[in-house]
């Protein structure tokens, strides 16, 4: 195989277990700051993880509002990445920095995962403020949490809200600061 159609099946198999894994951290994240479960969007997260989820969730129990279930197979993807993308560049990784290597994985898509949303949350504030749709609901309730520390500091400047600017800023310096090898970004 070249090395262009190497490359593309590494970014192919990156972007499939980053989907999988952003969907598995909706889930526990979703469930965490107790989003309206029957919005349709949390319904279509709850449908496609149901099955890895609720059958460990017979033996795994929820902590509080955390679904250790959910988060245990975000866990389990992580460590497939991590062996599928080093076996993939022909080399091996031990058990330890195959699991360190997963955490910060696991990390950076999970502040990549709220950069997105709380992009997409002041975007769609943009063309309709005040609009009360699926989307914004569920984007609402994800981001606030954070959001919501950062009004405090900085107020609207003239009824403009920075707070998703600096969040979003954060988030990329704290993303930077991750140790995370450049094959697994």
């Amino acid at each position: 195989m070249g090395a262009n159609a190497s490359n593309a099946m590494l970014f192919l198999v990156t972007t499939l277990f980053d989907l999988a894994i952003w969907v598995f951290l909706l889930r526990i994240i979703l469930q965490a700051v107790r989003a309206d479960f029957y919005n349709p969007i949390s319904q279509a997260i709850w449908q496609i993880t149901r099955y890895p989820t609720d059958w460990l969730r017979s033996v795994v129990p929820n902590v509080r509002n955390i679904n250790i279930a959910a988060a245990l197979v975000v866990l389990l993807l992580g460590m497939l990445y991590v062996h599928v993308v080093v076996g993939m560049l022909g080399f091996s990784v031990g058990t330890a920095p195959a699991l360190g290597y997963t955490v910060l994985k696991i990390a950076a898509l999970t502040i990549n995962l709220y950069t997105f949303t709380i992009f997409v949350q002041a975007i769609l504030s943009w063309f309709g403020p005040g609009v009360n749709n699926p989307a914004s609901n569920i984007l609402w309730s994800v981001n606030e949490p954070l959001l919501r520390p950062a009004r405090r500091i900085l107020p609207p400047l003239s009824g403009l809200d920075l707070s998703p600017l600096v969040v979003i800023l954060l988030l990329q310096v704290i993303n930077r600061l991750l140790p995370l090898p450049g094959v697994f970004r």
